[in-house]
């Protein structure tokens, strides 16, 4: 159901807008940040910064610019309808975008993450980091192109969901863990290294990281049928 001409338009969306130098401009911050304090103290005062930033921020903010560029530009100027026209499936539509949005959260997103813990001179903490990054952002990245398949206000709805969400309350409330997207990456990469948190239950966090994803990229193309049938703007 992928298709490539959609992905390369997709593509071509997310690299020439402006959104693409913030997209860079995070991870290329956490690994600076975490170069200077390795570099002034040591690697375990640095590692502090991954989990404290790079992960509950830098991954998530990474995902909403990348899904919000593949998809909202269309929604908000209309010319959705115009590509929808065409006999293309809306859930191959809605797949190839989250493929170019997934792909971009996991190269500016996921593989920061475990370069900069790599920096801090631990490599099975770096593999366990990169492991739940990859499975957060895959599931951030189904979300929020859910989200910006819904909203012309996307990228607010979407930070709106990562900093009271999953930052504030994932950190007031331990309960809120077992809905929290990026606490699910943790507890699949606390196989790998035991110094990652245990916050959730093993299984639950595989299920529920799948279910978002596959139901976000199902309810996007979804959306995207009902726009060519209401011919909505």
């Amino acid at each position: 159901m992928i298709n490539t001409t959609i992905a390369k338009l997709a593509l071509q969306a997310l690299l020439g807008r402006r959104r693409f130098y913030l997209l860079l401009a995070f991870p290329v911050m956490l690994i600076g940040l975490v170069a200077l304090v390795t570099a002034l103290t040591d690697g375990e005062a640095a590692y502090e910064l991954i989990p404290g930033l790079g992960y509950p921020l830098v991954l998530p903010l990474v995902a909403i610019l990348a899904a919000s560029s593949v998809l909202g530009p269309e929604v908000d100027d209309g010319s959705i309808v115009y590509l929808l026209s065409k006999p293309v499936s809306r859930h191959g539509v809605a797949i190839s975008k989250w493929l170019v949005a997934l792909g971009a959260t996991l190269t500016a997103g996921s593989l920061p993450i475990f370069v900069a813990a790599l920096i801090t001179g631990d490599t099975t903490r770096a593999v366990a980091l990169l492991v739940g990054a990859v499975v957060a952002g895959t599931a951030y990245s189904a979300l929020f192109l859910a989200i910006s398949a819904v909203t012309r206000h996307a990228v607010i709805a979407s930070l709106m969901f990562v900093l009271i969400w999953e930052s504030l309350l994932g950190n007031l409330f331990t309960g809120v863990a077992w809905l929290s997207i990026g606490q699910w990456g943790i507890r699949v990469g606390h196989e790998i290294s035991d110094q990652l948190p245990d916050p959730a239950n093993l299984p639950w966090a595989i299920i529920a990281s799948a279910l978002v994803t596959v139901v976000g990229v199902f309810f996007a193309g979804d959306r995207l049928r009902s726009f060519s049938l209401r011919g909505e703007d």
